[in-house]
């Protein structure tokens, strides 16, 4: 396989790294005062799941591992598991509630998804930028408060509390940012 410098790592790459494959989530190079230039990654295993911090030197040699990302559709919830579902081949991957992780405040029946394959196996999901999710409970916003674009809270269909102008009211369609979570407009 290829091989990158620290300094090359992006997020969402896979990397061979202390026996393990891992996901890359975030990279922040460094240069901290007349010592040597560092990389500090955050990496998450395939194989436990858990996430970690590493410092790599900046020239250091990092094996890359391939990945493969494909659309698929959310099915269904399975008291624990999530099940997903390939539009082409209608052939289905159960994931777990640990794997699919904040998604799960995002996710509606027949949301398409990037399933990330590293070496054949399901290593995360990517969301869409945004979701169209509809509003289930909301307080009624109270007449004349209209100073400086105040907020109330509100819930969407899947349970994520999020904040929302006051016009908003239940049953409406409301757009979310998924990095943020937070109200970006009605739908």
């Amino acid at each position: 396989m290829p091989s990158v410098n620290a300094n090359d790592l992006k997020k969402g790459m896979a990397i061979r790294h202390k026996g393990d494959i891992c996901i890359v989530l975030e990279t922040q190079h460094r240069t901290p005062g007349n010592l040597r230039a560092f990389v500090q990654a955050s990496l998450r295993s395939i194989n436990t799941g858990r996430s970690s911090d590493e410092r790599l030197g900046s020239t250091d040699k990092i094996e890359l591992v391939d990945v493969r990302r494909e659309k698929w559709d959310f099915s269904y919830k399975d008291q624990s598991d999530w099940i997903f579902m390939n539009p082409e081949t209608y052939e289905n991957v159960t994931l777990t509630s640990e794997l699919v992780g904040d998604a799960k405040n995002f996710l509606t029946e027949n949301c398409r998804v990037d399933v990330v394959f590293v070496e054949g196996r399901v290593a995360e999901i990517e969301l869409p930028p945004t979701v169209l999710l509809k509003i289930t409970e909301s307080a009624d916003g109270v007449r004349g408060d209209s100073a400086n674009n105040v907020q109330k809270p509100a819930i969407v269909e899947t349970g994520l509390s999020i904040q929302v102008p006051l016009f908003i009211k239940e049953g409406e369609l409301v757009k979310i940012d998924t990095r943020t979570g937070k109200y970006l407009s009605r739908a």
